[in-house]
């Protein structure tokens, strides 16, 4: 039990980075990004292709990092230039990315075992928490730059920060090439983790990475940009353990994931919901409350 909680663990905080890029599109930009399910699996391709053909391991997740940024690169064009709708344009290049992915591999499984590996000698835990922490401030600070602040008021108002002058279409490639490097760079460290790279890993990782940011928003909230990140991260950990939980209950196994994760999801969704509405109802009993209390002292209720 401690083992899978373990591993949940350090799973959680290297799916962290990819939970951060997605919180860039969704939150922060409000552009459904799909790519995500693509440049997962072409950043763990490009660091375990690298790191096969002798590139120093960390050299190969810089390379990941790139890769992943340009994938966005890619998407932020399509819409912004080709004017093509942004949840299309992130179809696409999804499906362009299986077939570059494949073309990066060779062939669709690689294994990474025997080679050179980011974690040798170190503790995953270690270096994920390192890694985790350090990009989340990196993403605070970043998010307090002119550029950072015009990438979230185009998010918030795209209308209203034309009229500064500010160049949307700018800030919106920025944002979508910074998200999906992020996501790269996690895929790249699950291959060194993993040992192994395929070309489906990245099946689902959209909804994975959404699960992470609404579940940390729902338990930590989300009153200002290092509270958010924080949340973000901790979800993304939240998810895994409950995952990792959820597969010990009797007759549960790994082909119940999307089951598990949509279950997940659903309570994360509702649960402030409910709660909202209890407070709400307790609001409107009080104030009601206090109105009768008022009238009962002028005498308006016998």
């Amino acid at each position: 039990m401690l083992i899978a909680l373990t591993g949940a663990l350090e799973s959680g905080l290297l799916y962290a980075l990819m939970a951060l890029g997605v919180y860039i599109t969704y939150r922060v930009l409000d552009f459904p990004d799909l790519t995500v399910d693509g440049s997962f699996t072409t950043g763990a391709a490009i660091a375990t292709v690298m790191t096969i053909n002798g590139t120093a391991p960390i050299l190969s997740l810089i390379c990941a990092f790139i890769g992943g940024a340009l994938a966005g690169l890619m998407t932020g064009l399509l819409h912004t230039k080709g004017k093509i709708n942004g949840l299309l344009s992130g179809i696409i290049m999804m499906i362009a990315l299986y077939s570059i992915n494949l073309r990066i591999m060779g062939k669709p499984n690689l294994s990474l075992r025997g080679e050179a590996n980011l974690f040798d000698g170190a503790s995953v835990l270690l270096i994920g928490l390192i890694i985790a922490i350090g990009v989340k401030l990196l993403l605070d600070l970043f998010f307090k730059t002119n550029v950072g602040l015009s990438l979230r008021a185009t998010g918030d108002n795209q209308r209203m920060i034309k009229s500064f002058g500010a160049n949307t279409d700018v800030t919106t490639i920025i944002g979508v090439s910074l998200s999906n490097a992020l996501v790269a760079t996690s895929g790249g460290l699950i291959a060194f983790s993993t040992n192994q790279t395929n070309n489906n890993m990245g099946v689902g990782m959209i909804v994975i990475g959404l699960a992470s940011v609404i579940i940390g928003e729902a338990i930590f909230g989300k009153k200002s940009i290092f509270r958010t990140t924080l949340a973000v991260v901790l979800g993304a950990i939240i998810y895994r353990l409950i995952y990792a939980l959820a597969l010990r209950v009797p007759g549960m196994d790994a082909q119940d994931m999307k089951l598990i994760t949509a279950i997940i999801i659903v309570g994360a969704l509702v649960i402030p919901t409910i709660r909202r509405a209890i407070h709400e109802k307790q609001v409107s009993r009080k104030r009601a409350a206090e109105v009768i209390s008022q009238l009962e002292s002028k005498g308006g209720v016998s």
